[in-house]
């Protein structure tokens, strides 16, 4: 029988070893074989700026979808039927539609909500009670107010619903997500809430004072009103936004025919017109302006003609039918031979060397343009020469009123001739730049310049874009002989159909001013001294 050796020790610890390292060999090589897990993707986050701006853009959008589609009311206000909606604007402001009249805009407020107010119709019971019944017209202006306060109290309520609903849908449209879709809602009511807040501080009750008409001419006297009633009559926004749309309601009467304009009589209305150039269509605005507004004198501060030779001079003979005086001076565009024919006119009250007359109860002086540039020319010294023809005409000012016969409105055709007279008369007409200016100069002295009454004439094809149709109503105080508002009116230029009307007080004459505006029977005393020759 075979003997097997004995197994040594260090063989014996060898064996137990490789036995106990085998499990993690297998575990080795499972490990190498298995293929590599695939790395994980991050998602990246959008920057909080960028989430914000979105929620921005949900909320604004979902707050003007809201307001679109049921952010309105139907209000009865008198005998007619509105709808008052607020709108986002970057302005601000009141809109009063009369279709199809036009509309008056109130810069009644700053804040990125507009009130519209649309008259949408006359009710016929309505109306017809105050035909048979005009008694009622007396307490119309109160009823006006009170449906006024309710409509906007309910335009207020409906509003906050609208927004919240109209954010709140359109978040969780977009997040779905409810706590942002409320989020959005909360944000919504927030920015409404803010809004009402500025537009109650930045509150303005005199807008009303200065509306801006635009639409059909012929109803912007009655739309606008009187500026002596206005001015006299004011006392709260309410108030007054209730007489002008009792003065909307005047022209819906039950035969839909627009009523007679009747102007303030205390007050004389002075149309100003400059710079006809030639263009024809200006005589029949300008007589459709004096019917209109029952105009008592019309001034025109030159350029009538355009190159001032004896071949234009017919274009004249339409003054004689406007139906009201015409008081004018030479513009750089006028020759004497355009004067002298003026002069020949029966109504035609031709202004120079600052000799005075007194047309329709006011005192009218004025000087003519020393230049005649037909080519458009600027001759040289022609500033000085301005400068000496404004100091001779205010010298001769300062002598009517020495004499206890001071002037009220002083007209010359250039600025700058005109802006010599300051302290001297109370009211300064020019034109001569083609477009309107308003200031009051240093000495107290109002000067108005005009715009192109005529578009710039034919010129006006030479620009990019026509140049608009200009004219001013003055309103004067027929005792005081002081100026207390003007409308100025602007049409569309060649090829357009637009017309708007803006109502300007003087600043004297906004409610709560108690400066008076200087009369022409005081100047400053530190007035200056003409220019010497």
């Amino acid at each position: 029988m075979a003997r097997v050796p004995a197994a040594t020790p260090n063989i014996l610890v060898k064996i137990r070893h490789r036995v106990r390292r085998a499990p993690l060999a297998l575990a080795d090589t499972y490990r190498t074989r298995r293929p590599a897990p695939a790395p994980v993707a991050l998602t990246t986050q959008p920057h909080p700026w960028t989430r914000a701006l979105g929620l921005v853009t949900v909320v604004l959008l979902g707050a003007w979808l809201g307001l679109l589609v049921v952010g309105n009311v139907r209000v009865p206000v008198g005998p007619m039927n509105t709808t008052m909606t607020l709108r986002p604007s970057l302005t601000g402001g009141t809109k009063i539609n009369i279709s199809p009249l036009g509309a008056l805009q109130l810069d009644s407020h700053i804040a990125p909500v507009r009130l519209d107010v649309n008259v949408d119709q006359l009710d016929p019971d309505r109306s017809q009670a105050l035909v048979d019944h005009p008694e009622r017209l007396s307490g119309l202006q109160d009823e006006v107010t009170r449906d006024v306060e309710h409509g906007t109290a309910d335009l207020a309520v409906r509003s906050c619903v609208a927004v919240v609903t109209g954010a709140t849908a359109l978040g969780l449209a977009v997040y779905r997500r409810p706590r942002r879709a409320l989020a959005a809602g909360g944000l919504a009511l927030g920015l409404l809430a803010a809004s009402g807040g500025t537009a109650y501080a930045t509150w303005n009750p005199e807008s009303v004072l200065e509306p801006r008409f635009s639409g059909l001419l012929s109803s912007a006297p009655s739309l606008v009103g009187n500026a002596r009633s206005i001015v006299t009559e004011f006392d709260v926004y309410q108030k007054e936004l209730a007489r002008l749309v009792t003065n909307v309601t005047k022209l819906y009467d039950a035969t839909t025919t627009l009523p007679a304009y009747q102007p303030d009589p205390s007050t004389i209305r002075v149309l100003h017109v400059s710079d006809i150039h030639l263009n024809p269509a200006s005589w029949k605005i300008i007589a459709s302006l004096v019917e209109q507004y029952q105009v008592d004198v019309i001034v025109d501060s030159g350029d009538t003609m355009d190159h001032g030779t004896a071949a234009e001079n017919g274009f004249l003979d339409p003054i004689e039918d406007l139906g009201a005086p015409y008081v004018w001076v030479r513009g750089n565009h006028d020759s004497l031979v355009t004067q002298r024919y003026l002069q020949r006119m029966k109504n035609v009250h031709v202004l120079d060397d600052g000799r005075a007359r007194t047309v329709a109860g006011l005192r009218f002086a004025g000087i003519g343009d020393p230049q005649f540039t037909p080519d458009r020319s600027k001759a040289p010294g022609s500033e000085p020469s301005q400068e000496l023809a404004g100091a001779r005409l205010a010298s001769a000012l300062r002598d009517q009123r020495a004499t206890g016969t001071p002037v009220d409105v002083a007209v010359a055709h250039e600025p700058s001739a005109a802006r010599e007279v300051d302290g001297t008369v109370p009211l300064v007409l020019a034109g001569h730049i083609h477009h309107e200016e308003t200031e009051v100069m240093k000495y107290g002295t109002r000067l108005r310049v005009e715009g192109s009454t005529g578009g710039s004439g034919l010129r006006a094809v030479e620009g990019k874009y026509p140049d608009p149709i200009e004219a001013s109503i003055l309103y004067f105080d027929r005792d005081t002989r002081s100026l207390q508002a003007w409308d100025s009116i602007e049409l569309g230029g060649l090829g357009l159909t637009t017309a708007e009307v803006s109502r300007h007080l003087a600043e004297e004459n906004e409610p709560g001013a108690a400066t008076p505006s200087p009369s022409p029977s005081q100047s400053p005393s530190s007035a200056p001294s003409p220019t010497a020759p």
